[in-house]
Parts: structure tokens; sequence; C-alpha cells
């Protein structure tokens, strides 16, 4: 079924502005020199400059002016800037999802989502600046839920389960993608690294936090683990690997013996 077909649907009527122009339901201007502007071409100069400065950089003055129109031009297009925001993490999210391969596994499997989750948020460091304002719904953001549903094809679980699956991997993505990027924006703007991850302050902490105040945390402040100021065993992994890997041990525990009734 066409597009055409679906714009008089009243249950499509429903959806958010920006997500119907992401699937296609509002068709595009026709005013003006033909082809010099187009939604695809305003969205992509946004991802541009949030990219360069950051999402507070990103208005439609701003747009517009890189593109060498009026914001009025650009209006005629997309309405608004909750619109372009939409746009915005829809067209970051268009990426090749890897084909099938039962040879891998599901844990193999979801580490690649959870890894393309989290490559998203360092490629695109504003992407964790936009609030989370409810499911996801534009044709992009949907292939990376049906991707991870598709991790989970052979489990034995309920709808709401899976679901819940996907959640905790998104969050648990959402959470390390946004650190990271913090990190790697702090290292580009000169931040010494020993002082992000905390080696650079071993001394003084090892003097500040005592047993007396401080009896549980004290030990690893004073073993290096707390600042990373040891040296890690050959084939321990980083802190959010671990973290990841915990969650699909709990999550094959669940698969073994801990599904609802």
């Amino acid at each position: 079924m066409s597009n055409d077909s679906w714009i008089d649907n009243e249950e499509i009527k429903k959806l958010p502005n920006g997500v119907a122009i992401s699937w296609g339901f509002i068709k595009q201007s026709k005013r003006g020199p033909k082809g010099e502007l187009s939604i695809d071409k305003i969205v992509e100069a946004a991802v541009q400059i949030a990219d360069q400065d950051g999402l507070g950089a990103v208005s439609m003055n701003r747009v517009a002016a890189s593109l060498g129109f009026t914001p009025m031009s650009l209006y005629r297009y997309i309405t608004s800037k909750d619109d372009l925001l939409v746009l915005m993490q829809e067209a970051i999210c268009k990426l090749d999802i890897p084909p099938l391969d039962d040879s891998i596994g599901w844990r193999e499997e979801m580490r690649q989502y959870v890894q393309t989750c989290i490559y998203i948020f360092n490629k695109h460091p504003w992407f964790g600046d936009i609030p989370v304002s409810g499911i996801p719904l534009t044709p992009n953001n949907l292939v990376f839920v049906d991707w991870g549903l598709r991790t989970m094809r052979h489990f034995p679980l309920s709808d709401y389960e899976k679901m819940s699956f996907i959640l905790l991997l998104s969050s648990y993505a959402r959470s390390v993608g946004i650190i990271s990027a913090d990190f790697t924006k702090a290292i580009q703007s000169g931040v010494n690294p020993e002082t992000i991850n905390g080696s650079y302050y071993t001394g003084a902490l090892k003097q500040l936090v005592t047993k007396e105040r401080y009896p549980y945390l004290a030990p690893l402040v004073e073993s290096g683990a707390y600042t990373e100021d040891q040296e890690q065993e050959s084939d321990t992994i980083n802190d959010f690997d671990f973290g990841l890997e915990r969650i699909l041990d709990g999550i094959e525990h669940y698969l073994n013996h801990g599904q609802s009734k």
C-alpha cells in the first residue's frame, strides 16, 4: 500500500508530525526551485552542525544559514525544531544490520546489538542530549527494535519478557554510550585522561579515603582498583564489557532457571 493511501487513515493521523514525516506521510513542499532544498538536506545539515558544535548549536536559523536559505524556507518542509530533532535521530540510526547468522549464538548477537547502539552515541555525542519521550516510532529506530528481537528468536519467552530484555539492553547501551561520549569529548577538549580514570588523584585519595570513614571503599582505593591505578590481568575486560557480560549471564540464567510461570 502506498503512503498516499495511508494519509487519510485516522490511526496514522495520530502520529506526531515528525514521525509522520519520517514515514513519508507528509509530502515535501514543491515551492521554490526544484531540487534546491529537501527534508533530507535539512536534516543532514542539522546533523553536521550537531556533530561539530553540539545539540545546543542547532536552530532553524543556523541550519537555514548553513544551506543558504531563510528560516521560512525550512518551515515549508519541517514545521518545528522538535520535528527536526526527531528526524535527526532517525537519520543517524540508519545503519546496516548484520545479516542473520545462526552460527554465532545469541550472546554474540546481543553483543553486536549493544555495541552498535553504543557506536551511535560515540559517533554522534549529542544523541544522548535528546530526552527519551516515548517508545521508538520511526522506521530506522524500529529496525533496531526488530534486530534486538531477532537475537531472541529462539527464546521460549513471552512478548512481554522479550520487550523487557530489549529495554534492559538498550538502557545499558544508552548509559555506556553517554558516558563514553562524555569521556571522548573531555579528552578532545584537552582534559588529561588520567584525571578521567582518576589515576592522577590516587595519591590524594589514599590519604583522604580512610578505613574509618569508608570501610568498604578504602581497600579499593589502596589497591588502585578505584582509580584504575593498578595493572590489570591480561585477560581482564574493561568495565563496560564486564557489565554487559554479567547482563548476558543474567539472561542466560533466566532462560535456564528463572522464567516466570
